[in-house]
């Protein structure tokens, strides 16, 4: 067993897009879990658009809270035997001390013939905010049109997967390259997607759903936003996940769209999805994409880099549109 952690600390405030100066590698010894806790090995962890937000408000000269996989391997939490396998929120480190059932703790139960990461991917917060819009806040029912923004990513690869299995008609995605629009079309099941670099979103989106759409998944806002409201047909829906356009300048946000009038006149509803108001969708989750996941029907689409060295790397790429599906850090098996 090593004697030696690391962790990565954020040490400034960006303004603007964050870099690598805004973060320090901190070596330390290995903690002793005091009794209630247990020691835990990551062997994952998750880096989200959402870390930018945090970064302009969390405490500095720390991890970045966030998402991990790891295995116990040191136990004095009755409720932790070594070798299970816990999923926690104590962020970018090498090991962490644990407690079942504080922030977030959890057992996770590795299914035959699903990889670990799917448990950070499409099985964890990633799969379930996509589910919980679709399912709880947008109601997608089966034959009904949706619209994903961001739609190359975790989030959007998820929803766009679900809503395939859940019967939705035509399903249009916007990404930000054409190898990105073509993986949405070739390989996540989406029936028309565009680079939304190519034009105005509203403009592209009537070209790829000419009849309109009933629903939208939002991971962007600006002109995403925007144009959806125009293409929503009455009764339309939002669920409004994140909004990537202002993460690097939240105090100059963009304009309000130029139609939001139209939610009034086409009787829209716009809502906004936190996945933490929704854990006790947890084991439905599992129970709806499970067997799916064990055929090769779905699949969670990652991109995984290696080291927790590279946490950095990763994190910063995600935010440039560096990966499709769900970016991951792969600290061990």
């Amino acid at each position: 067993m090593t004697t030696t952690s690391l962790t990565v600390h954020q040490t400034a405030r960006p303004e603007g897009p964050p870099s690598p100066d805004d973060f320090a590698f901190v070596r330390g010894p290995v903690p002793e879990p005091a009794p209630g806790t247990a020691l835990v090995e990551n062997l994952y962890l998750s880096v989200d658009p959402y870390h930018r937000e945090v970064m302009d408000t969390g405490p500095l000269h720390e991890p970045l809270e966030g998402r991990a996989l790891g295995r116990v391997i040191a136990s004095l939490d009755p409720a932790l035997r070594e070798g299970d396998l816990v999923f926690h929120r104590q962020g970018w480190r090498t090991h962490a001390l644990v407690t079942l059932g504080v922030d977030g703790t959890r057992t996770i139960r590795s299914y035959e013939g699903v990889p670990l990461s799917a448990h950070l991917g499409i099985l964890g917060g990633t799969g379930l905010t996509a589910y919980v819009a679709l399912t709880r806040t947008l109601e997608l029912r089966p034959g009904q049109d949706l619209f994903v923004s961001a739609a190359a990513g975790g989030v959007g690869t998820a929803a766009g997967r679900i809503a395939r299995l859940l019967g939705a008609g035509r399903i249009v995605g916007s990404a930000g390259s054409a190898a990105k629009v073509d993986f949405l079309t070739a390989a996540v099941g989406y029936d028309a997607a565009f680079d939304y670099h190519d034009g105005p979103v509203g403009e592209q989106l009537a070209k790829a759903a000419p009849d309109g759409i009933d629903a939208y998944v939002d991971n962007v806002g600006g002109g995403h936003l925007e144009g959806a409201i125009s293409a929503l047909r009455d009764h339309g829906r939002v669920a409004w996940v994140g909004a990537v356009a202002q993460y690097n300048d939240p105090a100059s946000p963009p304009a309000a769209p130029r139609n939001l009038y139209a939610v009034v006149g086409k009787s829209l509803r716009l809502e906004g999805v936190l996945v933490r108001n929704h854990r006790d969708a947890q084991g439905e989750l599992e129970e709806f994409l499970v067997p799916h996941l064990r055929s090769g029907r779905v699949v969670s689409d990652e991109t995984v880099v290696d080291g927790i060295e590279r946490t950095v790397d990763g994190f910063l790429g995600m935010l440039r549109g560096g990966n499709t599906g769900k970016m991951l850090i792969r600290l061990g098996e």
